[in-house]
């Protein structure tokens, strides 16, 4: 009898073990990837079978207050309402980076370098002198190469700065001959832009640059908000506030255990599939549970408020799990709610103190921004005192340009010449 129970024990913790093993790849994946990370599980696996959710079964309606009512009876246009395909920013590239532009090896190696060190807004920002070193190549080698990203589509990307981007921008532009000269000469001395207002074709200087991106790839950061959320939340018509899976985008795992062949490696894959379900159903719960934790510790966020200080590590304690296992867990993942699609990891922010977080000065300071008289653009500083006063804390002006930076917000000076320019 002990040895029977002995033996139970164990099967239940290998049980446990493959589930966990499972998981863990599960969980960590996006919602958009999951099929991705569930594929070497899948694959060689004979008696399982996979029913697209998003294909066949979309049974579920998606509440109508989190995307305004605008659902219409097609499956297919409910499932477009919560996700929008498009090629990223590195896609586009990289069916680019051949021939003619980039004919040779080391012409294509280059142009790999330069994509792999773009910065979110599409600028360049890798360190040439290491690469050349490591290549063995001279540093003007590399830049011939470089600039011709200025013939790459979306024209501006791979520019070192904003007046490189321009003159990138302005060679595909509708820009007259008369006008070209000038042109370059202001894109080269932006700071003083109005010192050449008496020239003649600056107005048509001025109505070019006014069409001109920046940042370059301003249009792929607005695509890569974009996302499928694992989890809506909103209040329902009797004014509970309900958390929900995004269950449509599930696949359906089909076990078929009568697969004709009595073998111990059938025994064996059944296994393995009924422990890649459990798997899924664990993922299920998970974030299930993470929201039903965001709900109470952010109840006011979704009511209208702000998000309050949360940290990963009270989360972290209440699931028993490491916190670098929840960072792990939540990221590239979504909520959808009436207020937007967000990132889980912004419902976790460090405070300021007791009761500001730093996602509340933030919000404050893109309002701040937007407010501000484009003649006379805020500075840090001024920043800094209208913040400390709104929240009545304490912080320092570096801090408050973290923020812009985090915020793709430009310097006073920087923006005062964008006002000028728009």
């Amino acid at each position: 009898m002990a040895a029977l129970r002995q033996n139970s024990s164990v099967e239940t913790k290998h049980k446990l073990s493959n589930t966990l093993r499972n998981w863990l790849p599960i969980l960590h994946s996006s919602l958009s990837d999951l099929g991705e990370a569930m594929s070497p599980f899948i694959e060689a696996n004979p008696v399982i079978e996979i029913e697209s959710g998003y294909e066949e079964n979309f049974e579920k309606k998606i509440p109508r207050k989190i995307i305004s009512g605008q659902v219409s009876n097609s499956r297919t246009e409910q499932i477009e309402a919560l996700t929008i395909q498009y090629r990223s920013l590195h896609d586009v590239l990289d069916e680019q980076l051949s021939a003619p532009l980039f004919p040779t090896p080391l012409s294509q190696e280059i142009a790999m370098f330069v994509v792999s060190n773009l910065d979110e807004g599409g600028y360049y920002e890798g360190d040439t002198d290491v690469f050349c070193q490591k290549e063995n190549i001279s540093y003007e080698q590399f830049e011939k190469i470089r600039l011709r990203f200025a013939h790459v589509d979306p024209v501006g990307v791979g520019a070192r700065d904003l007046s490189e981007s321009f003159l990138f921008q302005l060679d595909s532009s509708d820009i007259s001959d008369e006008a070209y000269s000038l042109a370059t000469s202001v894109i080269k001395d932006l700071q003083n832009i109005h010192s050449y207002s008496d020239r003649e074709n600056f107005s048509e200087v001025m109505r070019v640059l006014g069409t001109f991106k920046n940042p370059p790839a301003i249009e792929y950061e607005e695509e890569s908000a974009q996302v499928i959320p694992d989890l809506m939340i909103y209040f329902n018509d009797d004014e509970n506030i309900e958390v929900k899976l995004n269950d449509a985008y599930y696949p359906t795992i089909k076990i078929d255990t009568n697969y004709g062949v009595e073998h111990e490696f059938i025994h064996t894959k059944i296994k393995e599939a009924k422990s890649l379900v459990d798997a899924l159903d664990m993922r299920k719960a998970t974030l299930y549970k993470v929201g039903l934790m965001i709900v109470e510790y952010q109840y006011e966020f979704f009511a209208g408020g702000q998000i309050m200080p949360l940290t990963l590590k009270t989360l972290a304690d209440e699931f028993g799990h490491n916190p670098s296992t929840i960072s792990r867990a939540i990221a590239n993942k979504y909520i959808a709610c009436d207020r937007g699609v967000l990132a889980m990891k912004e419902f976790f922010t460090t405070a300021i103190d007791e009761d500001v977080s730093n996602a509340a000065i933030k919000e404050y300071l893109i309002g701040l921004v937007k407010e501000e008289p484009h003649e006379k653009p805020l500075s840090d500083m001024k920043l800094l005192d209208l913040i400390q006063d709104k929240f009545k804390v304490k912080m320092v002006r570096r801090t408050i340009a973290k923020y812009r930076k985090q915020l793709n917000i430009a310097g006073s000076s920087e923006r005062k010449k964008l006002y000028h320019l728009h």
